[in-house]
């Protein structure tokens, strides 16, 4: 599993983790697609958007592999604002590579992409 150096391990003064410290011995958890409801807590929201920040920050437009990022977190944006990137995407994988779909996650998370917010 790939530990991706650099990148926050949660949200500042939040139990809202963003990667994982070991694999998981029972098996990978599969990535799958959360839907995001208009009631979700502000605290949620908060989040969500921060990850995106720290992703963008971290990975910009390029293909990235899964590694160690959390994948409960991964799931509230899989399969809008992030992306399985090839054709052999494994959603039990810590080698699936994915991308940011920019202009859906620039839309959803118009804070995130500001170069003066400090997410991370």
């Amino acid at each position: 599993m790939l530990k991706h150096r650099g990148f926050p391990g949660r949200l500042p003064g939040s139990d809202f983790q963003f990667v994982i410290r070991r694999p998981n011995p029972k098996g990978v958890t599969p990535l799958i697609k959360r839907e995001r409801y208009r009631d979700r807590r502000p605290a949620d929201k908060r989040a969500d958007t921060a990850f995106m920040a720290a992703l963008w920050a971290h990975f910009g437009t390029e293909p990235f592999e899964r590694g160690n990022l959390d994948a409960g977190r991964l799931s509230w944006l899989f399969g809008r604002e992030v992306l399985p990137y090839g054709d052999s995407f494994d959603p039990v994988s810590y080698e699936s590579l994915l991308i940011i779909n920019e202009p859906v996650a620039r839309a959803a998370f118009p804070e995130a992409f500001d170069d003066n917010e400090d997410w991370a």
